[in-house]
């Protein structure tokens, strides 16, 4: 957007002035364009998620659609309510809302961990501040780039269909991504100089 506030006029390929808002779509396509391209990073849940959320957001849907789906994406409804994603029943499934996940979760335990459950946990604890959200960060290790990712995409997805409450919990996790990550490195070396100072006795 920088191009704007340097030149009199931007032109597109045919040589016609553009607009801002043409500059924005055609920004936003190729961002789209780019994000769908990582999801075949994500996992099986994730990916059906993903395709499930951009249907029907929170909301419920047909077990029908659902199943047909899953099978698609190489994954099961049953298998995502074991994993904690969807809930399913009377005919009908959704995803689970942030503030409706387990405050016990723990990803070290969590037998069919997923990027979907890592950003939607981490949102949910954001809630609570910088720091809860750094010591999830800290404990999903090398795990948290895909959430990150997953973040991204899930963002521009609410942008583009404009769901303003579910981009702004989005937003705020990716805008937050660089200090939760910071703290999360400094409660790391913090905790190892503790330990350093008071080792535990055997």
């Amino acid at each position: 957007m920088a191009i704007y506030t340097r030149y009199a006029q931007v032109l597109d390929a045919a040589g016609k002035r553009m607009t801002v808002g043409e500059a924005l779509a055609l920004i936003n396509q190729t961002l789209d364009e780019a994000l769908t391209e990582q999801e075949g990073d994500f996992d099986a849940d994730s990916r059906f998620a993903l395709a499930w959320f951009e249907q029907t957001g929170f909301a419920e849907g047909d077990f029908g659609v659902a199943d047909v789906l899953a099978r698609a994406k190489n994954t099961s409804v049953a298998g995502m309510v074991e994993a904690g994603i969807v809930a399913s029943g009377r005919g009908k499934v959704r995803l689970w809302k942030p503030a409706e996940l387990p405050k016990n979760w723990d990803p070290a335990t969590d037998t069919r961990l997923t990027a979907w459950e890592m950003v939607h946990h981490l949102i949910r604890v954001l809630d609570e501040g910088e720091t809860a959200a750094a010591d999830l960060l800290k404990a999903l290790g090398g795990k948290a780039d895909i959430a990150r990712e997953l973040a991204y995409r899930l963002y521009a997805l609410c942008e583009r269909k404009k769901r303003a409450p579910e981009a702004l919990s989005y937003n705020a996790l990716v805008q937050s991504w660089p200090e939760i990550t910071r703290l999360a490195r400094e409660g790391a070396v913090a905790r190892g100089a503790q330990a350093d100072l008071f080792p535990q006795e055997y």
